[in-house]
């Protein structure tokens, strides 16, 4: 099939990717269960926003559900009852269980090909990195109580979260940034029935992990990107060898500049700043 012939196919859907959380330390009977109750959650909440079994696109991945759903499906039903049905489905299925089912959800919508033997688009990778992202995994791990994360594409909140609707809570998502692979989002992250997900920062990783911070080129030419950050406080970026960049610090005396020393016979990362007089700022 030709790259136009498959663009031509694809259509707009909202792509939905679900995944438990702690899945690999589960003995086979507990998977089991797990999928089995996996499954009929996400069964009761289409059938909360009337989706017949059998009318959605579904693909089973081990311990999770990649999912699309049909064009005709209103998105503000999905970020809403479907999302609040899922909730009450899972809460009541761990009512008791010393192993509770866990999940984190990411949701996006665009373009999307079936192409007969799966999904294919950046809407679907994008569906996908945002539920396995760090940040969306780092949640999970600092707040055991919660049994689900809901994390959606900024076009998503922009679009349909925002405008609101019965059981949507635009106002109890937090905005934060998903790095990995090739992508580079903002992203929306929503625990339901709390006013704000535990959205903290996450330790940067080296190339090919899951989140990145700081860098720009090696040459060290060029301001770095921007590092996102949740609290006040200067910031300070760090890009080559050679170039700092500073946002939101004051320094008293003449500035003039600083200079990092890269002599091996000097003391390593040692700053000069020369000053004229006092009392000056930058």
């Amino acid at each position: 099939m030709s790259s136009t012939g498959a663009s031509a196919g694809a259509i707009h859907r909202l792509v939905v990717f679900g995944d438990v959380v702690g899945s690999g330390r589960l003995g086979m009977d507990e998977k089991r269960l797990t999928r089995t109750a996996m499954y009929e959650a996400f069964g009761e909440a289409y059938a909360s926003v009337g989706i017949e079994p059998g009318t959605v696109h579904q693909e089973d991945r081990g311990d999770g559900i990649l999912a699309a759903l049909r064009p005709d499906v209103p998105p503000t039903l999905m970020v809403g009852r479907w999302i609040d049905t899922l909730y009450e489905s899972l809460r009541e299925h761990n009512t008791g269980r010393r192993t509770p089912l866990r999940m984190r959800v990411g949701m996006n919508a665009g373009l999307v090909l079936d192409d007969g033997r799966g999904l294919v688009g950046r809407a679907v990778d994008l569906a996908c990195r945002l539920c396995d992202s760090a940040r969306a995994k780092q949640i999970m791990t600092d707040a055991p109580d919660v049994d689900l994360l809901i994390v959606v594409s900024d076009w998503l909140y922009r679009n349909v979260v925002v405008e609101g609707g019965r059981y949507v809570e635009p106002e109890h998502y937090r905005r934060a940034a998903v790095v990995s692979k090739e992508t580079d989002e903002e992203a929306w992250f929503h625990v339901p029935r709390r006013p704000e997900p535990p959205v903290g920062p996450v330790e940067p990783v080296g190339p090919g992990g899951d989140a990145q911070t700081g860098g720009g080129p090696s040459r060290g030419d060029g301001s770095p990107p921007r590092t996102r950050r949740t609290g006040g406080g200067d910031r300070t970026y760090q890009a080559g060898r050679d170039i700092q960049v500073v946002e939101g610090g004051t320094f008293h005396g003449g500035f003039t500049g600083i200079r990092n020393e890269s002599d091996k016979s000097d003391k390593s990362n040692e700053s000069n700043v020369s000053s004229e007089s006092k009392g000056g700022s930058a």
